[in-house]
C-alpha cells in the first residue's frame, strides 16, 4: 500500500515514521508502537498486512480491507457506556422527577431544600431570643416545628403513592448497602429531632406564660432547644449525604 514517510528532526537521530493512509502508525515494529496497537484493540498488529502475518490485523489494512471493520463494535461501545442499561431506566423513572437536577423525586427534593431553608430560620431564631424578642422566637420555632411536620407528610405522600425512591436510587454505586445505611444514621436523627422540638415546644407552652417571659422554665428549655438545635443541624448534614449517595452519584 502506498506509505508516507515523514521525517522527524530533534534531539535524536532522525527517524521515519511511516504512516498507513487511514493515519494510523504502521510498520513501525517498537515496543512502544506494539503497545499502542494493544491499546488501540488491534492484538499486537504493528505492521501492514502481508501473507502469514497475524490473522487478528484489523482488516483495513490489508489489501481490499474495509475500513469500517477496524472499528470497534457499536453495541458494545454502547453497552460499556450505559452497563446495564441504567441511562434506559433512568429515563423512565416512576413518579415525578424533582427540580434539582438529580435521580430524586419532587418530594425528596422539597424535603431536601426545605431542611436547608430552615437552618438560616433556627439562626434568627436563636438572635431574637438573645436580644429578649420572646414572640418573635416563639413564632419562629412554631415555623420550624410545622415546616418539619409537613415535609414527613410530602415525603410519605411521595414515596409511598406516587415515587418509588428505591428504584431511583438503584443506578447509584453505594447502591444497597451505602445508600441503606446512610438512611438509617439519617432516619435517626431526624426521628429524634422531631420529638426533641416537639418536646420543647410542649413544654414552652406550658409553662411559660403568654406572651413570653423568662421565668424558672427558661434554663431547662435553653438546655433542651440546644440539643435540637444541634440534632437539627445534624439531620440536615446526614440527610445531604444520603441525598448525594442515593440520587447524585
Amino acid at each position: 500500500r502506498t506509505r508516507t514517510e515523514i521525517p522527524l528532526h530533534g534531539i535524536l537521530s532522525p527517524v521515519r515514521l511511516p504512516v498507513s493512509p487511514l493515519g494510523r502508525w504502521c510498520g513501525d515494529r517498537s515496543p512502544n508502537r506494539e503497545k499502542a496497537a494493544n491499546a488501540m484493540g488491534w492484538g499486537g498488529c504493528t505492521g501492514q498486512w502481508e501473507p502469514g502475518q497475524r490473522a487478528d490485523c484489523p482488516q483495513s489494512m490489508r489489501p481490499g480491507g474495509d475500513p469500517q471493520k477496524a472499528r470497534p463494535d457499536q453495541s458494545e461501545d454502547k453497552q460499556m457506556k450505559d452497563p446495564g442499561g441504567i441511562f434506559a431506566a433512568v429515563a423512565t423513572l416512576p413518579g415525578i422527577d424533582g427540580f434539582l437536577g438529580s435521580r430524586a423525586s419532587v418530594g425528596m427534593d422539597v424535603v431536601i431544600v426545605g431542611l436547608f431553608a430552615l437552618l438560616p430560620v433556627l439562626a434568627v431564631s436563636i438572635l431574637a431570643v438573645r436580644r429578649g424578642r420572646y414572640q418573635l422566637h416563639k413564632t419562629l420555632q412554631l415555623v420550624i416545628i410545622g415546616a418539619l411536620l409537613a415535609a414527613i407528610v410530602v415525603f410519605e405522600v411521595d414515596i409511598r403513592l406516587i415515587s418509588d425512591w428505591k428504584v431511583r436510587a438503584a443506578p447509584s454505586p453505594y447502591w444497597p448497602v451505602g445508600v441503606g445505611t446512610a438512611l438509617a444514621i439519617h432516619l435517626v436523627f431526624a426521628v429524634s429531632t422531631l420529638v426533641l422540638l416537639l418536646w420543647v415546644l410542649v413544654e414552652a407552652l406550658r409553662r411559660f406564660p403568654a406572651p413570653p417571659q423568662p421565668n424558672p422554665h427558661s434554663r431547662r428549655h435553653r438546655l433542651m432547644a440546644r440539643c435540637a438545635a444541634a440534632d437539627l443541624l445534624v439531620t440536615t448534614v446526614t440527610g445531604l449525604i444520603f441525598y448525594w449517595m442515593a440520587f447524585i452519584a
